[in-house]
């Protein structure tokens, strides 16, 4: 008996961790599965109606347009947020840089600001009529631009929201990366001769390759999973130009529309899968591509 209590000991400590994730992680993930097969608008009976969910989704162009959104958000959004983190990172990595410590904390204080404080902060700033930034270009002669009203400039004027606010994440992520490379590689580059230029391009990228994969599938899933500035910002307009994946989501959740909801959210979930895969496969390190 005292053998068997002995060995039973490891499964109790780690019994409250899987109690807790069966509880509210792996029921509610199982029961949204059920739920997207149901056609359940909350004060009704839920019916089952199959794929139903999935091939009314899948025939949405409504649905296939936030997914166009939340793709050129994607464009907008991951590429130059890889180039300006590695740069920032870089820089800050740098010993010979004053105030690194103060460049280092003013990086990161957006991250943690709310976010719909910020997105407020937009609103104001991108007015069309008293913004900031009209004021300014009016200064120089330049006509107003209706930011976040035009479908030409609302996508980009949220992607530069997301941008202000997540950058100094990615920095930190990189950063993290960068001083994990020895020291001794960039001085045997030196004394080969290796210029900046070069020891930036054959050692710094491809040592914080697997930083950078990390960096793209969050910020991915962040992506698509976009929903507080367009539904602060600009309401999903005009005209469903800043409609993203995560805030089609919500409509369907509002509407008390629960089983599509749930469909719609393995669809993403699935969608995000793929391009993570394509992601990492890409800027996987080439020692270890098959």
């Amino acid at each position: 008996m005292r053998l068997r209590s002995v060995r039973l000991t490891p499964y109790l400590f780690i019994a409250p961790f899987f109690a807790v994730f069966g509880a509210f992680g792996l029921y509610p993930l199982i029961y949204a599965l059920q739920l997207s097969f149901m056609r359940w608008r909350g004060g009704s009976q839920a019916r089952w109606v199959g794929f139903d969910n999935y091939l009314y989704l899948l025939t949405s162009p409504e649905f296939w347009s936030s997914l166009g959104n939340s793709a050129v958000m994607w464009l907008l959004i991951v590429p130059l947020q890889i180039v300006a983190g590695l740069g920032g990172a870089v820089l800050l990595a740098n010993a010979k840089l004053r105030l690194r410590g103060f460049f280092r904390v003013a990086f990161i204080v957006p991250f943690v600001t709310p976010l719909v404080a910020m997105a407020q902060v937009w609103i104001v700033v991108f007015d069309q009529d008293y913004g900031l930034v009209n004021y300014l270009l009016n200064l120089v002669g330049l006509p107003d631009v209706a930011w976040l009203t035009s479908t030409a400039w609302s996508k980009p004027t949220l992607a530069l929201l997301f941008l202000w606010k997540t950058t100094g994440f990615a920095i930190i992520i990189l950063l993290a990366g960068l001083q994990a490379v020895p020291g001794g590689v960039y001085e045997a580059a030196s004394l080969d001769g290796a210029s900046r230029w070069r020891q930036f391009w054959s050692i710094t990228v491809p040592l914080v390759r697997r930083s950078m994969a990390f960096l793209v599938v969050i910020q991915t899933l962040a992506v698509f999973q976009m929903f507080t500035e367009p539904r602060v910002v600009t309401e999903g307009g005009p005209y469903g130009s800043t409609t993203t994946a995560g805030l089609y989501l919500y409509d369907h959740i509002n509407a008390s529309d629960l089983g599509t909801g749930a469909a719609n959210s393995f669809l993403l979930v699935l969608l995000v899968f793929g391009l993570s895969l394509v992601s990492v496969r890409m800027l996987r390190p080439k020692d270890e591509v098959s």
